[in-house]
């Protein structure tokens, strides 16, 4: 079969549009986007009529990837770590009502390179019950969609599959198989299997229940879990999926002396890890995120032997792991490479020259001076980065400005307002905007629009030119509705809009349009 050198991403791609996927539903980001960016651009995909579809977040994105379940057909859903808490309610009902064929592609982000917290995905997919997967490598990113898809349809069950930075955006050679052709349309033999209804929930929790056994099964019978024999006992040596790479780097030609056990399929393989517990002395746990697997084991292997990893600072808890951090662990030499110069500096991350949110942040900060009290309340995306300009007082999660901007007005922080893009406003910020207005809470809503979603490469805006109608539909006052084009020769218009704005009580919205330098570089290039 062909061979080609791909990136992590791009190998799950792959791998989902030769195992015979349908439907691939996400929301943009890093470091998942590459994932649907592959399929979109994909002639292949497009021959092969695979849908294709950036939704307005994540829960609506795997919601659409469960209908198609629904459907009979195979599905994938891709996110970034902090996206699974927002598509967190069909994740965890996915799991009861038994949903077959959607592998859900969540991308952790250890050491938070674009990110705001380190959150361990594999932790819900624990919670969920259901099982999960995390390849060690390219090609077994590619050949997990093949099994991932073929476990969900056997068991019953949609598959969490996990994959962490540097995994994602780092490319090796795989080995494409055969293609498998699309499932036809089959609905569901058991007509209550999609209502949950509380009768049919405990039934169907009960079942989910029930096959925990033939998850553990699998994960023991599969072939992706290993026990790798070695001739030191003093150190047993767990690892979880890419961590195994940087367990080998230190030992070349692979020869490693301790006992592996190698994890790449979840529920834990338990008779592999009693096997190492009875054979070795001490235990190390290697995974690159939190302390998933070192927490389970502590709990089922007890208390009589050394079990060492990031509880125990064996490993610093945070950051992602690396070769030389597992040298450190051992007792091995570590290697450095020369000191960085005192003349380099780090340089912050900064707004484009010449982007439109700039002159925005230039007016607002402007107005902003003349108030003691008054804050502006931040959201997720390029417009965060107005925090090294002065601008913005708060960045928390996807769709908190507005809220968060309404719960401090209503105990008297004036003015309070809230900055947001127009894709991070489509993905959390309408509901957030309801609430203000049916509260009649007095803010000032800055919706940032660039025309596309920035910061996660340019994917369309799913407000895009429906702004206005929106926010009237919601029920904002139309003359309260305000439009500018930020630029510095309208400096002087931005911040008399604002200053009236400021001035009514109640909720007002104002929409800065400028299209994104990077993307209108585009539309020239074109």
């Amino acid at each position: 079969m062909q061979k080609l050198l791909l990136l992590g991403d791009e190998a799950i791609a792959q791998g989902f549009i030769d195992a015979g996927g349908s439907a691939i539903n996400s929301y943009p980001g890093t470091p998942s986007t590459q994932i649907t960016e592959y399929v979109m651009k994909s002639k292949e995909a497009k021959e092969k009529g695979i849908v294709a579809n950036w939704c307005a977040n994540e829960k609506t994105a795997l919601e659409a990837s469960i209908g198609v379940s629904y459907a009979g057909k195979r599905a994938m859903t891709c996110m970034k770590h902090v996206g699974l808490n927002v598509a967190g309610d069909p994740f965890m009902n996915a799991a009861i009502i038994g949903t077959k064929g959607v592998l859900i592609v969540v991308a952790d982000d250890p050491s938070m390179f674009s990110s705001q917290d380190e959150q361990d995905s594999r932790f819900y997919g624990h919670w969920a019950m259901i099982p999960m997967l995390e390849p060690s490598n390219q090609q077994e990113a590619y050949d997990m969609v093949h099994f991932g898809f073929e476990l969900s349809e056997t068991l019953s069950t949609p598959v969490l599959y996990r994959i962490p930075t540097r995994l994602a955006h780092s490319r090796a050679g795989i080995v494409r198989r055969e293609a498998k052709a699309q499932n036809e349309i089959a609905f569901p033999q058991n007509p209550k299997q999609f209502v949950l209804l509380p009768a049919n929930a405990k039934v169907q929790y009960r079942t989910l229940i029930d096959k925990q056994a033939d998850f553990t099964k699998s994960s023991e019978e599969s072939g992706y879990n290993k026990y790798i024999d070695g001739s030191d006992k003093k150190l047993g040596i767990i690892t979880t999926g890419i961590a195994y790479n940087y367990l080998m780097e230190n030992f070349p030609g692979g020869r490693c002396p301790y006992p592996i056990v190698k994890i790449t399929q979840y529920p834990l393989p338990y008779a592999f890890l009693n096997k190492l517990y009875d054979e070795c002395d001490e235990i190390l746990v290697l995974e690159d995120g939190q302390p998933f697997v070192e927490e389970l084991i502590k709990g089922f292997l007890g208390k009589g032997k050394k079990v060492m990893g990031r509880l125990d600072e064996t490993i610093r808890r945070d950051g992602e792991l690396n070769a030389e951090k597992v040298a450190k662990a051992l007792g091995m030499p570590v290697k450095t490479g020369a000191p960085v110069p005192a003349v380099v500096t780090n340089r912050p991350p900064a707004l484009c020259q010449g982007c439109p949110h700039i002159d925005s942040y230039n007016a607002l900060n402007e107005v902003m001076a003349e108030y003691k009290d008054g804050k502006v309340f931040g959201d997720i995306g390029c417009y965060t980065l107005g925090f090294n300009m002065g601008a913005i007082n708060t960045t928390v999660c996807m769709g908190a400005s507005i809220t968060m901007a309404k719960g401090a007005s209503e105990v008297g922080v004036f003015p309070s307002v809230a900055v947001i893009g127009d894709g991070t406003f489509g993905h959390s910020g309408l509901t957030g905007l309801l609430d203000c207005i049916n509260e009649k809470a007095n803010v000032v809503v800055m919706i940032l629009d660039n025309e596309i979603t920035g910061m996660t490469g340019g994917q369309p805006s799913s407000a895009n030119n429906k702004l206005e109608n929106i926010c009237i539909g919601l029920g904002v006052d139309p003359k309260h509705i305000r439009t500018i084009v930020p630029l510095k020769k309208n400096h002087e218009e931005f911040v008399q809009i604002l200053k009236e704005e400021i001035a009514y009580n109640g909720v007002s919205v104002i929409i800065p349009r400028r299209m994104c330098l990077v993307e209108a570089k585009k539309h020239l290039n074109k």
